[in-house]
């Protein structure tokens, strides 16, 4: 019964890693891809909360990486994706971001509610699931219509030098690692992430280390 458990803690893990590791292998290949394979692995710490149900510290551990990657995904698209759409696409372009921000707002609304309390309060999972189908919905929209119709806007080259300077958002996460980024993360909770201004994140993130 031990080693029934313990890989059941294991294998939702080593997945996730998996996944995680696609994410860096498609980063290269076009920014479509790229937020795709992102927008599956934070699905993925979702579904791993889910699954944890009844062990409060994994639910909890799954609850805090599910937090993070969406903070941190939210703000690269906001730095990175939004900018693209209007400088790329014109009037068209600045339709789809400011529709896109306004839905982040959405989901940022209820991942503060998320960083403010615990797994075991009696409101969390109804919480969680209503973000879930919030950010489900943005996501749908974004992949089917504003993500192929910038594709179709740029070149190869160019979805991949976008691919490229969205992954360099990483360095926002506190989990990340990297020889030349700061010893301490520019942030140390979500909450204090999604609250900072647009432009002192932008500062941050052109004094990142560059993605090859």
């Amino acid at each position: 019964m031990q080693s029934v458990l313990h890989s059941s803690r294991i294998l939702p893990q080593l997945s996730y890693r998996i996944l995680c590791n696609s994410i860096r292998l498609q980063s290269s290949s076009s920014i479509l891809a790229t937020l795709k394979a992102e927008h599956e692995q934070i699905n993925a710490a979702y579904k791993n909360y889910v699954a944890a149900e009844g062990n409060i510290g994994e639910q909890q551990r799954w609850a805090n990486e599910f937090r993070w990657e969406l903070a941190r995904h939210a703000v690269g698209e906001e730095l990175v994706i939004y900018p693209a759409f209007e400088k790329r696409l014109g009037a068209e372009g600045k339709r789809m971001a400011d529709k896109d921000r306004a839905q982040h707002q959405e989901v940022k609304n209820l991942l503060h509610l998320l960083e403010t309390s615990s797994v075991t309060d009696d409101f969390y999972r109804s919480s969680f699931d209503k973000l879930m189908k919030n950010l489900n919905d943005h996501i749908k929209e974004e992949e089917e219509q504003d993500l192929p119709k910038f594709e179709k806007a740029i070149s190869r080259d160019e979805s991949a030098s976008y691919a490229r300077s969205f992954e360099r958002t990483k360095w926002f996460s506190p989990t990340r690692a990297h020889p030349n980024a700061p010893n301490k993360p520019p942030f140390e909770t979500v909450a204090g992430l999604l609250a900072a201004p647009l432009d002192k994140l932008r500062d941050l993130f052109e004094k990142f280390p560059q993605t090859k």
